[in-house]
């Protein structure tokens, strides 16, 4: 409960904490709203990534397996089917998407069995009139997500809570240039109009922080998708924008300088 973190948690991080680390910003924030008196204390190290992993591959063993068409564009998820995710937003999206655009939802460990039959269900129903729509539905490993890290067209996070966001860094790391929602550490992964397209949404103010209007939040979805998945000139700039953003900022190099 935030009232008994905030009484008790200070005294404990005053007695034993030198420095508390957070990934972002927009976690910071979220933290000393409920304590401030932590203030002093807190310093901003975002996540990252081996970069030495995470680069471009030309193997297409995954897409094979799965049935992408490698000769067609395909918009990209990866994540776990929670409501924090906002995958299902991805998927109402769907419909306003250009139609001879892939949908690669690599999509598993749902939170609940309520979330995962919404999907089930939400994933069918646009299969009825949409053929393209592949859902790999597990985890898969990392060198089968850098695969489909590095053939996608767009990568697309639609996130309604996100402290960090470190897949987005991992599709920039691949050089696929990224839409995704502007909500907490997102906003200072993703260079809105450089890197990608940030979409702003408005939310309910309490959790789950489900948009207000979640049509409109699917329909600017799937135009900044469309705007990407049209235009291949700015899309190639902002996915070297990233590779860029991700070497100067994100690399496991530069943070662990951060922690000495």
């Amino acid at each position: 409960h935030p009232k008994l973190i905030a009484a008790i948690f200070p005294k404990l991080l005053k007695k034993y904490a030198t420095v508390i680390i957070c990934n972002s910003k927009a976690t910071e924030s979220n933290i000393l709203y409920h304590i401030p008196a932590l203030e002093s204390r807190i310093k901003v190290i975002y996540n990252g990534i081996n970069l030495q992993e995470y680069v471009v591959t030309n193997e297409t063993s995954t897409l094979k397996a799965y049935g992408i068409d490698q000769t067609k564009p395909y918009v990209l998820f990866v994540g776990r089917i929670t409501r924090q995710k906002g995958i299902i937003h991805l998927v109402n999206a769907i419909k306003y998407i250009d139609e001879n655009t892939q949908i690669v939802l690599c999509a598993g460990a749902p939170d609940t069995k309520e979330i995962g039959l919404e999907m089930e269900l939400a994933v069918n129903e646009i299969k009825k009139t949409r053929k393209n729509v592949i859902w790999i539905d597990k985890m898969l490993e990392k060198k089968q997500v850098i695969q489909l890290y590095s053939h996608a067209t767009v990568f697309c996070c639609p996130s309604i809570y996100e402290p960090f966001g470190i897949i987005n860094i991992e599709a920039m790391a691949c050089n696929t240039a990224v839409v995704a929602s502007a909500v907490g550490g997102i906003k200072e992964v993703v260079v809105d109009g450089e890197t990608g397209i940030l979409v702003p949404v408005e939310q309910q103010k309490e959790a789950p922080f489900e948009p207000v209007n979640p049509d409109k939040f699917a329909k600017d979805l799937a135009n900044g998708v469309n705007k990407l998945i049209n235009n291949k000139e700015l899309r190639d700039s902002m996915g070297k924008k990233g590779r860029k953003r991700v070497e100067d900022h994100f690399d496991w190099v530069a943070i662990a300088k951060q922690t000495k």
